[in-house]
């Protein structure tokens, strides 16, 4: 064999074992992972996560659909990204039911608003949604392709707490069950919106946490009374203007208080985007609200941190790397 054949075949097997090799490049789950950014690691234990908290003087903020912006469109991973990356954030999802029984993050019952495809939320299969790209706000189609549950439970460990929010394709005890699988049962808020779920929710997991509406005394006993721990509960005490009297109520009961300044067409949060006035996070703050419901997180958390009222790093088991 003459030496420049000879030299071609050795670079040849050279650069077959080299693309069979094992790449270096981190794997996305791995690069997640790696990423600057904050953290919340509940420890397994999210009613003395959320006390250590309130012993700080801490606020917190939860963002809603995950905190989507331009170009980052609402319950998608890449956006959780993107919000963690800004803010030490409860990040709320919704999580509807495709056709062939895969849970997966979608808001709306239909696919228009925030997908490239149509019709209702569950009526394809999940072959068929893991197709579409998800749109941003401004209706623009994304890179970003719908989020399955288990995948955004997964990603959420030692990262951050779901609040989830379970929409009518979706059967509590399928949702359940795959947390009760990651045991995530204490890195999750589950969401009723009246007491009746609040009290199913409670029957089928009675270790987890619920977000409950409550709007006043009497509420906030009749769930006591259904037997739902005082301690088990965040109060969501609405959007339209904080109430003093309500959250020293729900303090008084060892209850989280959670304030909405979220909304469409009408918000707190447009408000205070048209006025620049972010120092009002931290007013609702300073009158007693654990945790703000926000559709702009990282502006909430800014303003939470001029005022020395937010989560900082190395304590109640949050960080920022």
């Amino acid at each position: 064999m003459n030496l420049p054949l000879r030299m071609f075949l050795v670079v040849l097997v050279a650069l077959e074992l080299a693309a069979c090799a094992p790449s270096s490049d981190p794997t996305p789950q791995t690069r997640r992972e790696s990423r600057a950014g904050w953290s919340i690691d509940a420890g397994g234990d999210l009613n003395a996560f959320f006390e250590c908290l309130e012993q700080e003087g801490a606020a917190l903020v939860d963002a809603h659909r995950g905190g989507p912006r331009d170009g980052f469109p609402e319950n998608a991973l890449a956006t959780f990204e993107t919000t963690m990356a800004a803010a030490p954030a409860i990040l709320e999802i919704d999580v509807q039911t495709s056709a062939d029984g895969v849970l997966y993050l979608m808001h709306d019952d239909t696919l228009e608003r925030t997908t490239t495809g149509a019709g209702a939320a569950n009526a394809l299969s999940w072959a068929d949604i893991s197709k579409l790209r998800l749109k941003d706000a401004a209706g623009r189609a994304t890179d970003f392709a719908p989020t399955r549950f288990d995948e955004a439970l997964r990603w959420a460990e030692r990262r951050t707490i779901l609040a989830i929010d379970l929409k009518p394709s979706t059967k509590y005890e399928a949702a359940i069950a795959e947390i009760r699988r990651q045991k995530a049962e204490h890195r999750i808020l589950l969401i009723a919106y009246t007491l009746g779920q609040a009290k199913k929710l409670s029957r089928l997991i009675p270790e987890a946490m619920i977000s409950l509406n409550v709007g006043s005394q009497s509420e906030m006993n009749a769930a006591v009374a259904a037997g739902i721990p005082a301690d088990h509960i965040v109060g969501f005490t609405g959007t339209k203007a904080p109430d003093l009297r309500l959250f020293e109520l729900l303090d008084d009961r060892d209850v989280e208080v959670m304030f909405g300044t979220l909304g469409w067409p009408e918000s707190i949060d447009r408000e205070i985007a048209a006025s620049g006035a972010d120092g009002r996070y931290a007013e609702i703050a300073a009158m007693g609200a654990d945790l703000i419901a926000t559709d702009r997180p990282a502006e909430a958390h800014a303003a939470l941190a001029q005022a020395g009222r937010a989560a900082e790093d190395g304590k109640c088991g949050i960080r920022h790397q």
